[in-house]
C-alpha cells in the first residue's frame, strides 16, 4: 500500500518541458500521452470537466485533493433531446489526468463505476499521489507548460531519461486546428422538425458542450448544430433568426474559416450570442486581437464584473485565450464583461446590433447558474426577430 491507501499497481511520471519531475502512481489506462498542462481549481465537476471538448489536447490536473468520491453515472444515458444526461459530449476529451489522491470506492445514487473503471474503459492514463499544489504554483509561475504523462503497466518501470528526451520535442497542441478535431462532421437538428412553430438558432460546433445546446433547447428552440467549418450560405439554408459560435479548443487565430464566416453572418445582421471560444473568434471577427494567457482560467468559480451595472457574477470559466482590450478600438464592439480577479475581458457586445459574446460558462455544467439570463437575453433578440 502507498501512503495513501492504494494498492500499488503502476508507476507513473509527469514530465515537464522544463525538465521538472513529479513522480507518483498510474490509474485509468497504462499509457504515455505528451499535452498541454493545465489545471483547474474547481472541487466537483469532473465528469463534466472530462468530457468538455475545450480540453482536448491537454493533460488536466486538478488542485482539490481528493477526486472521483461520488464515483461515476451511466456514460450512455441520454436526456428526452438525445443529449449526453450527465456529461458535456460523448467520451472523455482530456488527454490524461493528474490528481493528488483518487477514490477507489465512491458513494453516490448514481454512480455505475469509479473514475479508475472508466479511465481504463476510454484509454485514459491517471496519475496519483503527485503534489499538486506544487505542480499548480510551478505552473502559476512559468506559465502552461507542455509535458508528457506516462503510465506503465503493472510491473515496469519508469525509463525518466526517455521521458525527458521526448519534452524536448512535444508539438504544442495549439499549433494544431483543435477545433477540426472535436467539431461534427454533418449538421445535427435538435428540437422540432422545422415547421416554422419554434424560432431557429444555428450553432457553430467548435466543440459545444451538451449544457449549451440544452439551455437553448429548454428556452423553446429549435437547434440546428453545424460544422464549424460551414459557410455562410449552408447556414442561411437554415432560415436562422440567430446564431450561436461555440465554446472550444485551442488558439482561436487557427479558426480562420469560422471566423470568415462570423464576419459574413454580422454583415447579415443576425443576432448572435457566443461563449468561450466563441467570443473570441467574434473579436477576431469583428478585426479584434486576441492573446494567450499565463496560465488560463480554469474554475467554477469565476468572478465576474458586469460593466454596465458594476454588480459581481460568479461563473464557471475554462479558457487559454482571451480578447485584446487595445484592439477594439475600432470594431464597433466594446467589453461588457471583465475578470475580477485579473481585469481581463469576459464580454464583448456590438454597439450597433444584436450581437453579444462572453468568455464565461453561462451553462455551468458544472458551476452556478446565476448567469443563465444571458441566454434569455439572447432568445428575446431571436424570437424578436422571428
Amino acid at each position: 500500500m502507498d501512503a495513501l491507501g492504494h494498492q500499488r499497481r503502476m508507476k507513473a511520471a509527469l514530465v515537464l518541458e522544463d525538465g521538472t519531475i513529479f513522480k507518483g502512481f498510474g490509474f485509468g489506462a497504462p499509457s504515455k500521452v505528451p499535452g498541454e498542462i493545465v489545471f483547474n481549481t474547481a472541487m466537483y465537476g469532473y465528469n463534466e470537466a472530462l468530457t468538455d471538448p475545450s480540453y482536448w489536447g491537454q493533460i488536466l490536473v486538478f488542485t482539490y485533493p481528493l477526486i472521483g468520491n461520488y464515483g461515476v453515472p451511466q456514460t450512455r444515458e441520454v436526456d428526452s433531446w438525445n443529449l449526453p444526461k450527465w456529461f458535456e459530449s460523448d467520451s472523455i476529451k482530456v488527454k490524461g489526468l493528474v490528481v493528488h489522491e483518487f477514490c477507489e470506492s465512491p458513494s453516490h445514487w448514481s454512480s455505475r463505476m469509479s473514475l479508475d473503471e472508466w479511465l481504463r474503459c476510454e484509454g485514459i492514463p491517471g496519475m496519483y499521489g503527485v503534489d499538486t499544489r506544487a505542480l499548480t504554483k510551478r505552473l502559476r509561475v512559468h506559465g502552461v507548460m507542455l509535458g508528457v504523462l506516462e503510465v506503465c503497466d503493472e510491473g515496469e518501470e519508469l525509463d525518466l531519461d526517455r521521458l525527458l528526451k521526448i519534452t524536448q520535442n512535444i508539438e504544442d497542441p495549439n499549433r494544431r486546428d483543435l477545433v477540426a478535431e472535436v467539431s461534427i462532421g454533418e449538421p445535427v437538428i435538435y428540437g422540432d422538425g422545422g415547421d416554422g412553430s419554434k424560432p431557429t438558432v444555428v450553432l457553430v460546433d467548435c466543440g459545444a458542450k451538451a449544457s449549451i445546446v440544452r439551455n437553448l433547447l429548454k428556452r423553446d428552440l429549435r437547434v440546428v448544430k453545424v460544422p464549424f467549418d460551414a459557410a455562410e450560405d449552408e447556414i442561411l439554408e437554415f432560415k436562422p433568426d440567430g446564431f450561436m459560435v461555440s465554446n472550444g479548443p485551442g488558439d482561436p487565430k487557427m479558426c480562420v474559416k469560422t471566423i470568415q464566416t462570423v464576419r459574413e453572418l454580422l454583415g447579415a445582421r443576425l443576432p448572435m450570442f457566443s461563449i468561450c471560444l466563441g467570443n473570441q473568434i467574434f473579436a477576431l471577427a469583428a478585426g479584434g486581437s486576441t492573446y494567450k494567457l499565463k496560465f488560463g482560467h480554469r474554475s467554477i468559480n469565476s468572478p465576474i464584473i458586469d460593466v454596465s451595472s458594476g454588480r459581481c457574477y460568479i461563473s464557471s470559466a475554462n479558457h487559454g485565450f482571451a480578447v485584446d482590450p487595445a484592439s477594439l478600438g475600432k470594431t464597433g464592439l466594446s467589453v461588457s464583461f471583465l475578470n475580477a480577479n485579473d481585469r481581463t475581458v469576459e464580454g464583448v457586445k456590438h454597439d450597433s446590433i444584436s450581437a453579444m459574446s462572453i468568455q464565461h460558462h453561462p451553462e455551468h455544467s458544472p458551476g452556478p447558474s446565476e448567469l443563465e439570463f444571458l441566454f434569455d437575453a439572447f432568445v428575446g433578440w431571436v424570437k424578436k426577430k422571428a
